[in-house]
């Protein structure tokens, strides 16, 4: 199987130069990541995605960030939904039940398989500016499992996977991963008793994890994002958490480790420690290099991911019929919920504020 299967890609634009459709075609990549660049209109959405599954010779993970509010990919092409932190203000759990079933339908009808949500992370200060604003589920760990598993059910219920994010915990983050490497100083003991607490009690429930980009000491004595962590991935997510899924990075082109890594050495370090999906976001050149780069890496490692991943898209489904008006009508239900949970005055008021994309987003 090509080693290309490894890599979770986003594309340059709405739709498919030939140039990046060749290079698709050679190194196989297991999957694509679409971002507001690729997102014109509901049908250009879908023709995409077609394509994307037409140039693949194995099922492709199609995923996106469609969390809510700003984070919510999907919003270019319909009604924005309330974000997470304003479901939970809410406190109605029909209507974060409502917000999973709506997310997986959409994703659905686009032709998604994977959502990469929900968010694990535990909101120690709403106003913290370290990209979670307005995307936790709680306050405490309790609330964040409570608001999260009825999204998560919900969505997995319409037959899209789901992906935890960002482990082990962020929330206690004070800069932004996007541009610098967080130093979260929190103890042993601390971790176990707040930021772990939502992903063991979710192991069993989520399809995929994603490591996020942050250095904790108490796991590393030297810095080290934990995306290349081997005693955050293989120590406590595999073995003292028991997680048997899907493990990827969060995009390896990001700040927090090109400041430290090359790509070749972000390759090699997180498939080492544990990662199966290696995502590069932002930079066709990068993913070209990637590719040439992984048919070189240990067999061994290469062959564990490769099976994991086949394992992971068993248990993908298919999309389910496109046409405009299906669209029309699951457009309408994510406007109402938008409605019953913010009221109509601060429902027309659709948030501006966009989600901080790494600062090599260009092509």
């Amino acid at each position: 199987m090509n080693p290309g299967q490894l890599l979770l890609v986003g594309i340059p634009g709405p739709e498919l130069d030939p140039e990046t459709a060749n290079l698709y075609r050679k190194i196989q990549p297991g999957g694509f990541i679409l971002f507001n660049r690729n997102l014109e209109s509901p049908h250009q959405v879908r023709k995409l995605i077609d394509n994307l599954r037409d140039l693949s010779e194995i099922e492709p993970i199609i995923t996106t960030d469609q969390e809510g509010g700003r984070v919510s990919r999907l919003r270019t092409v319909g009604h924005e939904p309330p974000n997470p932190q304003q479901l939970r203000q809410k406190g109605d759990p029909e209507l974060i039940r409502a917000h999973g079933r709506l997310t997986g339908q959409l994703m659905r009808l686009f032709g998604f398989n994977l959502n990469l949500c929900p968010v694990l992370d535990i909101s120690f200060d709403d106003e913290a500016d370290n990209s979670l604003r307005g995307r936790c589920y709680g306050k405490s760990p309790e609330e964040v499992i409570r608001n999260a598993r009825l999204f998560n059910t919900a969505m997995r219920e319409e037959g899209i996977a789901s992906c935890a994010k960002h482990f082990p915990g962020c929330a206690a983050a004070t800069v932004d991963p996007h541009h610098e490497l967080p130093v979260i100083r929190r103890s042993i003991e601390e971790m176990e008793d707040c930021e772990l607490r939502p992903f063991r009690a979710m192991m069993e429930e989520i399809d995929s994890m994603m490591i996020g980009h942050s250095w904790y000491p108490c796991y590393d004595p030297e810095p080290l994002a934990s995306s290349l962590s081997k005693s955050v991935i293989r120590d406590l997510l595999q073995e003292n958490l028991g997680f048997k899924g899907l493990i990827m990075t969060d995009d390896l082109d990001m700040g927090a480790l090109l400041k430290s890594h090359t790509l070749n050495e972000s390759l090699d370090d997180a498939l080492g420690a544990g990662n199966d999906l290696l995502m590069i976001c932002h930079r066709v050149e990068q993913q070209r290099e990637a590719g040439r780069h992984l048919e070189k890496a240990d067999r061994n490692q290469i062959d564990r991911a490769l099976e994991n991943i086949a394992n992971f898209k068993k248990g993908l489904q298919p999309p389910t019929e496109f046409s405009e008006d299906a669209h029309a009508a699951l457009d309408q239900q994510v406007w109402n919920l938008r409605v019953d949970t913010l009221g109509l005055e601060q429902a027309k008021q659709r948030g501006n504020e966009s989600y901080k994309c790494s600062p090599v987003e260009k092509f």
